[in-house]
């Protein structure tokens, strides 16, 4: 079966309420392709060789958390800028991109495929205070040591995961906003969350975590962020009848 290009990227707007959120990158579609779908090839970010991979199984669309165009980066189309868009160009391939509304969507987003893996129990968001917030809080389905959380987080993330705190405290309240938003960590401790995990780790993240008795989980900015695309990719192979194909191009980070 084939779908519309653009009743894929309307529908996926409005489920998405991307009307609602501010961003620092366009959301939606970013480059466009061939009117007609047949075949998407979901990945975290768009890379060259997720674009390689989907000119090679003959795709129509690519779809990603991390597009392009972000606020505040050089604009000239040179390097490996020019081409990214030359290989989307020339092979008729959309991209289409959400950054925080696949953070924030409440079932297909991020941070809930992510509760959803590590069984949380979500009881509200990370800052009830805050116009637009990305993470979550809440606690787990029985208590465990913090080194025990640490390995399921490993084993279900498949990466190693940086634990900063007691091994053997007890974890219960946890906090989570998945990517690179470590800074949150005094928001969930704020909150008196016994742990925040997020995507990646800074010198400072570590003394705020010990000073403020929180412990804190470095799970992996690309590993915390696969379950969004792939979500939303089943949803829209199940709403136009279309295949969806997650590449997981690997990346330590």
């Amino acid at each position: 079966m084939s779908a519309s290009l653009f009743d894929i990227v309307t529908f996926t707007n409005e489920f998405l309420g991307i009307d609602k959120i501010s961003d620092y990158c366009p959301n939606g579609l970013q480059v466009e392709g061939a009117r007609s779908v047949t075949k998407i090839i979901g990945g975290v970010s768009a890379s060259q060789a997720l674009i390689d991979y989907a000119v090679s199984v003959n795709a129509q669309a690519i779809l990603v958390h991390h597009g392009y165009f972000w606020k505040g980066e050089a604009s000239p189309v040179v390097g490996i800028k020019k081409n990214r868009l030359k290989a989307l160009l020339e092979n008729d391939i959309s991209l289409i991109a959400y950054h925080l509304p696949l953070d924030m969507h409440p079932d297909v987003g991020n941070n809930a495929q992510l509760a959803n893996l590590l069984e949380f129990e979500i009881l509200g968001p990370l800052d009830p205070k805050a116009k637009q917030s990305v993470g979550s809080i809440g606690k787990l389905k029985s208590p465990m040591t913090a080194v025990e959380l640490q390995s399921v987080i490993s084993r279900k993330l498949a990466r190693q995961c940086q634990h900063i705190g007691e091994p053997g405290d007890t974890i219960n309240t946890i906090a989570w906003c998945t990517g690179g938003a470590q800074s949150l960590i005094q928001v969930a401790a704020d909150q008196d969350a016994d742990a925040y995990i997020s995507g990646e780790i800074s010198e400072p993240t570590v003394l705020v975590a010990r000073e403020n008795g929180i412990h804190y989980y470095a799970a992996g900015h690309h590993a915390t962020e696969r379950g969004g695309v792939q979500a939303l990719g089943e949803k829209l192979k199940s709403q136009f009848d279309i295949e969806f194909h997650f590449e997981d191009i690997s990346n330590p980070a």
